[in-house]
């Protein structure tokens, strides 16, 4: 990058950082650390709740998933209006009601500390990792892309965040975050004009939407059922819903977001904020990837987007092997270029007999292309089988590094840093809630100061700081593990949820059914994820892993009705 990237890069992270510590430098009592002096209006909490949600990967991916699978994954985000609808209307409410400073509270209030325990402590399980997970996951893409040490990499996000979260709490993740989704939004934006920009002269927007539409990027809609497909109408509309309310509802880095709102109202209206706006950003970060896809067919896109992968293979002895893929490679995008020209050239000329044979043609040159990439990257695992050939998650950023113009290129890096900063610092923040309002102050130390429990919430956001880059460190150890820890909010999500569900509407349920069913239910989701990782599930049991949060609600909720039945029954005879 050049010096003016760096300045960009640099004095947008030190800006954040020195802005939320002293923007929050009056956060010296528990209300105003964990809750914010609940001041917060309600476009800063929908800014909070959508920044918290749209990690690194979000930005790094996304514009990859798109340029591979086309507009498809959209599907996942069209429910989130009906959950964050129902949240709105049944759980903000009692969390007011009540002015807990946690979800986990109401539980207790509702049936015992047992039950209020066990959800808590699904949580922290399940967001502990995931808070490594958000550093690891972008920094070793970063890493790469910079030349920069994994190690030093992770310790920089992490302790970027850190400052800033343990000096104002609550208040700092919610100031950070509004010039957080600035820089994040405004850099993706500026990049796809930029990158519209750059295609032909001769290729209007109309003639770039039938390229991609020709080319089978622009599907966005898939009403097959299948449960094995994470992407289509009925997972979107139907598990993730669950998934939603399980994540808007119950865990408590959401749910601490708009817990600070000034009143019930303003709390309401950043959740549907959310529900609407969540869909477009998404949107328009695939239609950047398809933007990038449609420029790739004009220039040669790199046989690999690692390029470390390319550098290893090009120094092994298998240098002259992958130069003839290559060359092949080369060969095949000219031909398919001349192709996709004549593709336009007949659209626009109406000429439709011509469309459909350029158009085949173009789909064989793409199955050709696609097959001399997975020579490359078979290449690519004899030389160093530990470099991920998945390539996908560089996509977009080799092409800033490759093709945008000076500042832009730090801007979009700054992109990055500011994603994985704003998801980590709300789950640091979250946890550390969940830490002290949960288990120290309710079971260990129950008659203590506000001052102390104060110190004691800094001293918690420290220390799952350290553990969230301690475990990103050795991340690279455990293998498939970001797709795994993606996998661990369904996994738990389900289950809270149900427990929230029966607590909300099952008002004849005791803790002890509830807690039963809970333990019983999720041993029963992860051993249908152990039959599908293992692949030796039954054919009904094989599904995606969002349909693990609605399997899970349904059997807490079915389970628990049933044992307090058959438990009332025996208790009045």
């Amino acid at each position: 990058m050049s010096t003016i990237d760096w300045i960009v890069l640099i004095g947008s992270l030190v800006f954040i950082v020195v802005y939320g510590v002293w923007k929050t430098r009056g956060s010296n009592d528990l209300q105003s650390y964990l809750k914010g002096n609940n001041d917060a209006k309600w476009w800063a909490i929908g800014i909070s709740i959508m920044a918290t949600q749209a990690s690194a990967i979000t930005f790094l991916s996304t514009p990859g998933q798109a340029y591979m699978d086309g507009l498809g994954f959209v599907q996942f985000y069209l429910g989130l209006p009906i959950a964050m609808i129902v949240l709105s209307v049944t759980f903000i409410p009692i969390f007011y009601k009540l002015k807990v400073y946690t979800a986990y509270e109401y539980l207790e209030t509702r049936f015992d500390l047992k039950t209020r325990l066990l959800a808590a402590s699904l949580f922290l399980i399940q967001r502990g990792l995931a808070a490594g997970i958000t550093i690891y996951a972008p920094a070793i893409i970063l890493s790469t892309l910079l030349h920069w040490n994994l190690t030093l990499t992770n310790v920089f996000i992490g302790v970027l965040v850190i400052i800033y979260t343990v000096s104002g709490g609550t208040r700092a993740v919610t100031q950070t975050q509004k010039q957080q989704m600035v820089i994040m939004m405004g850099g993706m934006v500026l990049a796809g004009i930029v990158v519209l920009q750059m295609l032909p002269a001769n290729l209007s927007f109309t003639d770039t939407l039938h390229v991609a539409g020709k080319m089978g990027k622009l599907n966005a809609i898939s009403t097959e059922f299948d449960l094995n497909d994470r992407y289509n109408i009925w997972t979107g509309m139907i598990a993730a819903v669950f998934l939603f309310m399980s994540y808007f509802g119950t865990d408590q880095s959401q749910v601490q977001r708009y817990l600070n709102g000034k009143s019930l109202a303003q709390s309401r209206l950043g959740l549907i904020m959310n529900g609407l706006l969540k869909v477009p950003m998404q949107f328009i970060i695939l239609f950047i990837g398809v933007l990038v896809f449609v420029f790739y067919q004009f220039n040669e896109a790199p046989l690999f987007f690692n390029q470390t992968g390319t550098e290893k293979v090009m120094q092994s002895s298998k240098a002259d092997e992958y130069q003839e893929i290559n060359q092949a490679y080369h060969l095949t995008f000219e031909e398919k270029k001349d192709a996709v020209t004549a593709l336009v050239l007949a659209n626009k000329a109406g000429n439709e007999a011509e469309v459909r044979m350029q158009q085949k043609k173009v789909e064989a040159l793409q199955s050709k292309e696609k097959e001399l990439r997975e020579s490359a990257k078979d290449v690519i695992r004899q030389v160093d089988d530990k470099i991920e050939t998945n390539d996908k998650d560089y996509i977009f950023m080799s092409f800033v590094m490759a093709n945008l113009p000076v500042g832009m290129i730090g801007l979009l890096f700054s992109v990055m840093f500011c994603a994985a900063m704003s998801s980590t610092a709300s789950e640091l923040n979250a946890l550390s809630t969940t830490t002290t309002i949960d288990v120290y102050k309710r079971t260990i130390s129950k008659n203590e100061t506000d001052k102390h429990y104060l110190k004691s919430s800094k001293l918690f956001t420290l220390l799952w700081g350290v553990i969230a880059i301690l475990f990103a460190t050795y991340a690279s150890l455990f293998e498939n593990l970001i797709q795994a820890v993606n996998m661990l909010g369904s996994l738990f999500y389900g289950t809270i949820l149900g427990i929230f569900l029966v607590a909300f509407y099952l008002k004849k349920v005791g803790a002890r059914a509830v807690f039963i069913s809970a333990i019983v239910t999720e041993v029963i989701v992860l051993w249908i994820h152990y039959l599908n990782f293992t692949e030796t599930a039954p054919k009904f049991l094989q599904m995606g892993y969002l349909w693990y949060n609605l399997i899970g609600c349904l059997l807490v909720l079915l389970l628990a009705g049933l044992i307090e039945r058959v438990w009332g029954e025996k208790s009045n005879e």
